[in-house]
């Protein structure tokens, strides 16, 4: 039992959490895009992927795994967006840290994401059994690349355009 759950509903759980966390982060990128705070979308986000990252440390381990290390890597990364968007308002420098750490927890997210549908989708997981064969190594680079463009063009939308509140 993990929070009162047994395993197979604290998993599911986990899984919304981290769904949510997604969508709305994907809502979070087209309001950095067009140049809108989306001040709701982004408390979503943050709250929902935090919640994301502090829930994976609460299933059964018995040693360091990557998926921790990714969680440890996004708690820092959403402490440092956290700071920026809200103690920081967002101001200077602050506009552009927060777009490469929300879009580096976004990131960190769907590619949590990417690597579970390989483990866990029958054809994905015939597709790449180990997660060294091409489809997958695809799947990631196709993911990173979208998230290096987007995250370029936010950043450079936030510097020359400060963000509305919508």
């Amino acid at each position: 039992m993990i929070l009162g759950m047994t395993l197979s509903t604290f998993t599911l759980f986990h899984v919304v959490l981290s769904l949510v966390g997604i969508a709305s982060g994907f809502i979070v990128v087209y309001g950095l895009l067009t140049g809108k705070r989306l001040n709701t979308w982004n408390a979503i986000f943050l709250v929902f992927t935090v919640l994301t990252s502090l829930t994976g440390f609460l299933f059964p381990f018995h040693h360091l795994l990557p998926s921790h290390v990714v969680g440890i890597l996004s708690l820092v990364v959403l402490a440092v967006a956290i700071v920026a968007r809200y103690p920081q308002h967002m101001r200077g420098a602050w506009g552009r840290v927060y777009v490469v750490s929300a879009m580096l927890a976004l990131y960190l997210n769907v590619f949590v994401l990417v690597v579970q549908a390989f483990l866990k989708v029958p054809a994905l997981k015939a597709a790449a059994p180990t997660q060294q064969e091409p489809p997958f190594l695809i799947a990631q680079s196709a993911v990173i690349a979208l998230f290096v463009v987007l995250t370029i063009v936010a950043a450079r939308k936030c510097h020359h355009d400060p963000l509305r509140t919508a």
